[in-house]
């Protein structure tokens, strides 16, 4: 039993790589003051490649889901309210 919990420990303690949801990391972005097209162009890639990863629809290859984890946690700590997911709204008379 020793092993198979060492081998959840391990699991455990690896770090989580997700990322904040689509709608946060624009926000995260623009209130940078960066653009889509300087943001790709620091990773690499073309803007449209980016734009999958803002929005969702595609993931960063490990190299780039790293930094661009990392960017989006710096900007996190710099933009607070940003990102914040907003609140649900409450229906009228709900």
């Amino acid at each position: 039993m020793g092993e198979l919990e060492d081998a959840v420990d391990a699991l455990l303690s690896r770090p989580a790589n997700v990322l904040p949801p689509p709608e946060v990391r624009a926000r995260l972005r623009k209130a940078s003051g960066l653009t889509q097209e300087e943001v790709a162009q620091a990773f690499g890639v073309h803007r449209m490649a980016f734009l999958r990863w803002e929005n969702g629809q595609a993931m960063p290859r490990a190299k780039h889901r790293d930094a661009y984890s990392r960017l989006l946690k710096g900007w996190a700590e710099k933009h607070p309210q940003a990102a914040q997911a907003p609140a649900a709204s409450t229906p009228v008379g709900g």
